[in-house]
């Protein structure tokens, strides 16, 4: 696999030694975004049909207080908000790990294929009739189909990370297919919620849901961490990987299944839900630098703060209720694709000259 992948498109740039300044900025900004998504889930847990006090809703959330407000926070605030903050983290963590493993800014799990996997194993799960904990798992087998198609069809004797973009869409196209043709075929007392789960959203989310597939985004979000040293010396050159003793073919494999299942397991929480992993860490290397360890925290953080920002949009501010949470991040992120797709034409057109 190495030496195979050629960037045409402008490349993400290798991160060097963070400086003080950059690492401070770094822990500034995470503790903002701390700050910022501890106060989105007090809103989270206190603003609905039955407002509560911050400071009863956040007992509940606990188990203390009053019953009905236990109950309200509990059984149907709760579980949504965690299922938000969960799948935002994991999909922007995957995708700030496929566009540094491929150094190509339209690298992402929704563009090249892999949510649209995890949808496909998931709604073919939900026609079964299966268990909702037999759900992630089937996300996850769905999200390795995209990627050995991605790999059958893109892969010829040495690719540019471009063509693997184009053949992801392409992957991404004949799964929503499939999914829509499932959808269809569905009786119709399961067409509607399957339908509203493929466009993304965390509605009517349960704890069983919650801790199937929160624990394994967890451990695959643990996994990222620990392959950030890999990443930092892949950034060097394959030649200079292999001098200081890192195998090349086997960090990529392990950085493209690790983002391939965390993008997998956060869309069986919420859905393909779109531009998330895309959009994300494109903003915190726009804030705060080169990407290291603290900003790989900080992309987790950043990518939970806009999905449970967007749900919020979505259940309070917009006069139509009931709208997916996918409607709010693709109107905020179909701009940013135009805008990349625009600058990269632009290098492209540059390189040639």
């Amino acid at each position: 696999m190495s030496n195979v992948v050629r960037t045409e498109a402008r490349p993400v740039a290798p991160p060097a030694a963070a400086p003080p300044h950059s690492a401070r900025r770094t822990l500034l900004l995470s503790c903002i975004a701390l700050v910022v998504l501890l106060s989105l889930v007090t809103c989270a847990v206190a603003i609905g049909e039955i407002p509560l006090p911050a400071d009863a809703a956040l007992k509940g959330l606990i188990g203390l207080g009053d019953g009905a407000d236990v109950l309200i926070v509990q059984q149907f605030r709760a579980p949504r908000m965690a299922a938000a903050v969960i799948a935002g983290a994991g999909l922007a963590v995957a995708g700030a790990l496929l566009q540094r493993m491929f150094r190509n800014p339209l690298a992402s799990p929704d563009v090249m294929g892999v949510t649209g996997g995890a949808s496909f194993g998931a709604v073919a799960m939900l026609a079964a009739g299966a268990s909702q904990a037999l759900i992630p798992p089937a996300a996850l087998g769905g999200g390795l189909l995209a990627a050995v198609l991605l790999g059958v069809f893109g892969w010829r004797s040495g690719v540019s990370a471009t063509r693997l973009v184009l053949v992801g869409l392409a992957v991404q196209a004949g799964l929503t297919a499939a999914v829509n043709f499932m959808v269809v075929r569905f009786p119709t007392e399961l067409a509607g919620s399957a339908l509203q789960w493929t466009t993304g959203s965390v509605y009517g989310r349960t704890w069983t849901q919650v801790w199937a597939a929160g624990a394994a985004v967890l451990i695959a979000l643990a996994a990222a961490f620990l392959l950030h040293r890999k990443l930092s010396v892949l950034d060097l050159g394959d030649d200079s990987a292999g001098a200081l003793g890192v195998n090349t073919d086997t960090a990529r494999l392990q950085v493209l299944v690790t983002a391939v299942a965390l993008a997998s397991l956060a869309a069986a929480l919420s859905g393909p839900v779109a531009f998330v992993a895309l959009a994300v860490p494109h903003l915190v290397r726009f804030l705060a630098g080169p990407p290291t360890a603290g900003t790989l925290v900080l992309t987790g953080l950043a990518g939970a703060v806009l999905l449970l920002a967007s749900d919020l949009v979505v259940q309070h501010l917009l006069p139509v209720g009931g709208l997916p949470v996918g409607v709010v991040t693709a109107t905020l992120g179909a701009p940013w694709l135009l805008v990349l797709m625009i600058r990269q034409s632009s290098s492209v057109h540059r390189s040639v000259r």
